[in-house]
């Protein structure tokens, strides 16, 4: 996403900046807590941790349990802040989670280790009230039902140029980008994301974790927990997850490989298990030539390969993810010179009121010899600001459906500009899909977005 320094200074002022603890915590009356071994082996587990608040709100919590093994550990954990002192565990609320409405239930979990046996944890505490454990040993089902897009299309490959679902059959995903994860974390809750998933129609949430920026780098476990989270929620609700590594400047995405490596290596084997997830290598090289992003690519993809074989990968191109064309070039240096790696897609971006007819004519040339995938796109000018420009937006929209290449719009969030889909003021709130809510960006891809998708299935 090329835009907005100016942008930086006002979220930091409107927004403060992001704590790192939860805000002083009030009693829960009664809490109930669900926890779930989804699988094990030799010498490891993975345990699903659902708090439900029985009590009074609260605006922030802790959860406390005893392992009962002393050779239990925790190893790495999600959705919460996880700390073990001796065989007691804590589980803090993040600036996303922490409040907790009467009735309301956060889903967290954690990868532990043990040396002996593994006995399961039978009582607990929420803010020093002691909570029902109710211990389940069975394997969750699979997420989302047939009526989900991941319930019906399942793990997704590339077959040839298209994006396809598991019947083989190629199929077109819609869906919204997040902003910036360190400005916008209150535009992705519960609340925000049921209604993307229901009221929207989306088939799919992408990530945007800026690497850059007050990003990724200047916390990566907790901006990699952050992702992971949002990985689970999409999950949740059916919907695909694209996950962004959102290198903007430098624009050389070797300057951040070593962080990419060390990125992908973890969310990768974390979600290796889920049918729900694409990866995004690099968001908009810029100043720099394909062979190095190509060079790029061919690092990081086996690093993703070794724990997750069959998710697909989507690799940035020239000039700002344009396929050359912004730096005078096009999509025939890709073709002539491709990256060597299987069940991979290009990206290809454009903001419509600044890129036009030029850019469609190649991606209607390039799409019969590349398998492309939009992961960014804008209503207005490559800024991320100004008019909605509906001709050509429109225009572009139909080329993709017909071509049936797949789509994230920038941005499903409250930001102070021209490309947000919703209303400053926004985020944090109930409401996310009616009009008084919507800018005029929101309700041009809102009305897009929640036509059928027809996916076929034979």
């Amino acid at each position: 996403m090329r835009r907005f320094m100016a942008l930086l200074a006002a979220c930091a002022t409107a927004l403060g900046l992001m704590t790192l603890f939860s805000p002083q915590a009030t009693a829960a009356t009664g809490c109930r807590v669900d926890y779930t071994v989804t699988s094990q082996w030799q010498g490891g587990f993975q345990a699903g941790v659902k708090i439900t608040n029985l009590g009074d709100p609260v605006s922030g919590w802790t959860l406390k349990f005893t392992l009962p093994d002393a050779g239990q550990k925790v190893v790495q954990g999600w959705n919460a802040a996880w700390a073990q002192s001796g065989s007691t565990v804590t589980a803090a609320g993040t600036d996303w989670n922490r409040k907790l409405a009467t009735g309301a239930s956060v889903d967290a979990g954690f990868v532990g280790s043990f040396t002996g046996a593994n006995p399961k944890p039978t009582a607990f505490t929420l803010n020093g009230v002691a909570c029902t454990g109710s211990v389940d040993d069975t394997t969750p089902p699979p997420t989302g039902d047939g009526g989900t897009p991941v319930g019906v299309n399942g793990q997704l490959h590339v077959c040839g140029v298209h994006l396809c679902n598991q019947y083989d059959r190629p199929i077109q995903l819609r869906g919204m980008s997040t902003h910036g994860l360190q400005w916008f974390s209150q535009c992705y809750d519960n609340t925000s994301l049921d209604a993307l998933a229901k009221d929207w129609k989306a088939d799919l949430l992408r990530i945007a974790m800026y690497v850059q920026e007050d990003g990724y780098e200047t916390d990566p476990a907790g901006f990699t927990s952050r992702v992971n989270s949002l990985v689970d929620m999409a999950e949740a609700r059916g919907m695909y997850a694209l996950i962004d590594f959102h290198t903007l400047t430098p624009g050389d995405p070797n300057y951040n490989l070593d962080r990419a490596k060390t990125f992908f290596a973890s969310v990768a084997a974390r979600n290796a298990a889920k049918k729900n997830v694409i990866y995004e290598i690099a968001n908009e090289p810029n100043g720099v030539s394909w062979a190095a992003i190509k060079q790029y690519a061919e690092q990081v993809i086996p690093v993703i390969r070794a724990a997750d074989p069959d998710a697909v990968v989507i690799v940035g191109t020239r000039g700002w993810s344009s396929l050359g064309v912004s730096d005078g070039s096009n999509e025939t240096e890709i073709v002539n010179n491709p990256v060597k790696a299987d069940n991979i897609m290009y990206t290809f971006h454009f903001y419509a009121a600044s890129h036009k007819d030029d850019y469609r004519a190649t991606v209607s040339r390039a799409a019969t010899r590349l398998p492309l995938f939009v992961t960014e796109f804008g209503t207005v000018t490559y800024t991320g600001d100004g008019a909605v420009d509906h001709a050509s937006t429109t225009a572009w929209l139909d080329l993709l459906d017909q071509m049936k290449i797949s789509y994230a719009n920038w941005t499903y969030s409250d930001a102070p500009e021209g490309s947000a889909a919703l209303e400053p003021g926004t985020c944090g709130g109930s409401d996310y899909s009616s009009s008084a809510v919507l800018t005029e960006s929101g309700a041009l891809m809102k009305s897009r977005i929640s036509t059928p998708d027809n996916f076929p299935t034979s």
